[in-house]
């Protein structure tokens, strides 16, 4: 379910060619232990998304559940690689060497929320468990300690969030989603308010005052890194539950760090977009103010320069 008892190591040679599912009028093609993984997609675009589907099976030999062949069906399966937003392909791009393990993992959830997959040894795999094989997986893929740990938090807790295929109850679903939900808002809370303090913005009621207060800017970034650190340990360790603790620890120390970095690339990201829709929409009108501008910046510049000597 949630951590390994023992560290995993690299083992490449777990995944293999899973060959083909039967299709009408096609007989199956088996799997074949002896021969490296095929990885075959053909890219669809559907509303202007991209997708593809998988022409072969991925086999991978898990340590708990034995053989996982995904895709169940290759006629119907569909997938966007890793899946992961535009703006965080910095820190995890969407293909690498864990690309076998993300296709295995959307292969075990495929169609969203069933959890009905069952492995060659008869055994059920639901959510929980498929993110699971997914760090497992990465692991033997040759993906980076950290990378793996970060994919494997923000899967589960997306699975917390959305509940589907967990086999939990309603109770612990609405708890998961309400303990995540809380973690993000209180991390994303607290950083707007230790940023008001670090730039000596006063509102009432600042908490992160305990920590930030009237102290040099260095102290303050530093007791602001630590709070940073501490506070999402904390949120984990006492809401996560036993299993998921670690997810909710690497996802809240890595949102609280990486916060004003998110919120750059989120700007960068938003004013690219909105160049790009007006550059199609009106392409005359975009052209006269890029000419105008690389006219403009260095007329200004000069200005600039000679008005400040």
């Amino acid at each position: 379910m949630g951590v390994a008892e023992n560290p995993v190591t690299e083992q490449p040679r777990r995944f293999y060619d899973g060959g083909v599912d039967a299709t009408a009028g096609q007989p199956e093609v088996p799997p074949d232990p002896h021969a490296d993984p095929r990885i075959e997609l053909v890219r669809h675009v559907l509303g202007g998304q991209e997708e593809f589907a998988m022409r072969r099976r991925i086999a991978y030999r898990d340590r708990h559940l034995g053989e996982l062949l995904v895709p169940r069906l290759t006629a119907t399966f569909r997938t966007d690689l890793t899946s992961v937003p535009a703006f965080f392909t910095w820190l995890v791009p969407k293909t690498g060497n864990h690309l076998p393990a993300t296709l295995l993992h959307d292969g075990l959830i495929h169609p969203p929320g069933d959890p009905t997959y069952v492995s060659t040894a008869g055994h059920v795999v639901r959510r929980v468990e498929a993110d699971r094989v997914l760090r497992d997986a990465m692991a033997d893929a040759g993906t980076a300690l950290v990378r793996r740990w970060l994919v494997w938090s923000a899967v589960t807790t997306v699975t917390m969030l959305d509940g589907g295929g967990t086999g939990w109850t309603k109770g612990r679903t609405w708890y998961y989603r309400m303990v995540a939900a809380l973690t993000v808002v209180v991390i994303l809370a607290l950083g707007v308010l230790a940023t008001l303090d670090l730039f000596d913005i006063r509102i009432p009621f600042n908490p992160t005052q305990l920590w930030m207060g009237d102290r040099t800017w260095f102290v303050e970034i530093v007791n602001g890194l630590s709070a940073a650190i501490a506070i999402p340990l904390l949120l984990a360790r006492l809401f996560w539950g036993k299993e998921l603790w670690i997810a909710g620890a690497v996802v809240g120390v890595s949102l609280s760090v990486l916060l004003h970095v998110t919120v750059a690339v989120l700007a960068i990201t938003g004013l690219y977009q909105l160049v790009e829709r007006f550059t199609r929409s009106v392409p005359r009108a975009a052209t006269v103010l890029a000419c105008v501008g690389m006219v403009a910046a260095p007329v200004w510049f000069v200005v600039a320069v000679i008005v400040t000597r």
